[in-house]
């Protein structure tokens, strides 16, 4: 199992997300007009609303970009070796910076437009998995 990092300590606006995240639950938020809200945070970043509802992802997405990180120097990622940095574009209408993990070959293997849903990626260290997304056939 890879060692990712973890969040230092979840903070208020965050820890209900990285709770779903040991539920295999990728979770967002709306506000009170309906506005999608990513990442967890206090306040609407459209209305400035502080009424922000939770909901469940179905973690189905479409790739928007990626870029593929052939030399990390920090630990936590060098038993990677080449890995996919990606946005991905999900259903319900925000965009998440994650990984693409489950291909041979990064740098040939994932396609801007491919579909994808996420899956959570236990780890050797820390108590949160981490939302990563694969490829779907």
């Amino acid at each position: 199992m890879p060692n990712r990092p973890q969040p230092a300590f979840p903070e208020q606006d965050s820890e209900y997300f990285w709770e779903g995240c040991k539920k295999n639950e990728l979770r967002y938020q709306k506000d009170s007009d309906g506005n999608v809200i990513f990442y967890p945070r206090a306040h609407s970043t459209v209305t400035g609303d502080g009424n922000l509802s939770w909901h469940t992802s179905a973690g189905l997405g479409t790739v928007y970009t990626y870029s593929v990180v052939r030399q990390n120097r920090s630990p936590s990622f060098a038993e990677l070796g080449a890995y996919s940095v990606a946005y991905i574009d999900l259903d319900e209408g925000f965009r998440m910076l994650s990984t693409i993990v489950g291909v041979d070959d990064p740098t040939t293997d994932i396609k801007i437009g491919m579909r994808v849903k996420v899956d959570f990626e236990q780890q050797d260290e820390g108590e949160y998995p981490i939302p990563v997304f694969r490829v779907v056939d």
